[in-house]
């Protein structure tokens, strides 16, 4: 039987998931928006891509939440985007409201879902949607390390002048300036990528990634959305195909990490059953300081939501 994703948000990041997922033909897709004619259009418009770049897979553009109904994967992008001069935090009290009436849609009409987040305040967002959607934590994530390492990725191939996809970066933390990079495990064909690169241009390319989000900000005048778009399609295809892919994601981590509760970026096992397990690294004193101080932050945001919902 058919796999069924529905996308929230025919924006800039929903409507190039759709396309993502579609050419990935990972299931059928449901292309949802508030604004009339929005997703229609851009899903009767990526159906009929399929004359160029052929898939198999049905796209349905709609107002109707009950059109979700029964969805195996809910990708939830709709919320503000930033602006320039705006940060995350700016966004935090808008787009709590927006991802609970959005969940509280998804509990009616998918109530066995997995829901991959993809709005900002990231890793607030996350904590938004599954406390109001009461799922079982596993079933809900953030896209956001796969984003962040893919930024990696791309900045250190251009400075090694080596294909992407040689690639294997790691990140964790929140989403943001304090995110964490891991260079002792990011590799490059296998190879630590400490050992090809002085420890300067790996500290100007680590601060890059950090600001990888508001570089695009402020080139575009919006957020960007191939990126993101790419990483939440990811993450749904490794669970609706059960791959047991590795990926940087914002999770729910308890012991992990000495966290002791909150949804950050970790690398983790997602499969047939979401989040299937935390992949923990053995951190160096300095390592793991940089990651308390990202979640302390993290924390901190959450307090800010829990208020709110």
């Amino acid at each position: 039987m058919s796999k069924k994703i529905t996308i929230v948000g025919a924006g800039n990041v929903g409507a190039t998931a759709a396309h993502i997922a579609a050419l990935r033909e990972i299931g059928n897709i449901v292309l949802l928006d508030i604004v009339e004619g929005l997703a229609e259009g851009k899903a009767l418009d990526i159906a009929q891509s399929a004359g160029v770049y052929p898939f198999s897979g049905r796209i349905k553009g709609t107002t109707d939440w009950d059109a979700a109904a029964g969805s195996d994967v809910v990708i939830i992008t709709s919320g503000l985007a930033r602006k320039p001069g705006m940060s995350r935090d700016d966004l935090l009290a808008k787009n709590t409201q927006i991802v609970k009436s959005v969940t509280q849609q998804i509990v009616r009409t998918s109530p066995k879902a997995f829901l991959i987040v993809v709005c900002n305040p990231l890793d607030a967002m996350v904590f938004a949607a599954a406390t109001v959607s009461q799922f079982e934590k596993n079933r809900v994530m953030g896209m956001a390390g796969a984003l962040d390492s893919a930024r990696f990725a791309l900045f250190i191939a251009e400075q090694l002048g080596v294909a992407v996809s040689d690639i294997r970066g790691v990140l964790m933390g929140g989403h943001g300036d304090d995110m964490v990079p891991l260079p002792r495990y990011t590799s490059v064909a296998g190879i630590p990528l400490t050992e090809r690169m002085d420890q300067s241009t790996l500290n100007a390319l680590i601060e890059r990634t950090r600001k990888g989000g508001i570089e695009i900000v402020n080139l575009l005048g919006t957020s960007a959305y191939y990126a993101p778009a790419a990483g939440a399609v990811r993450m749904a295809e490794a669970i609706l195909r059960d791959q047991k892919t590795v990926l940087s994601c914002c999770a729910w981590c308890q012991k992990e990490y000495h966290i002791g509760g909150a949804f950050v970026g970790v690398p983790a096992v997602l499969g047939g059953r979401g989040i299937e397990r935390i992949v923990e690294l053995d951190l160096t004193a300095e390592e793991q300081k940089a990651l308390d101080e990202s979640v302390s932050h993290v924390k901190a945001l959450v307090e800010k939501v829990r208020a709110m919902l």
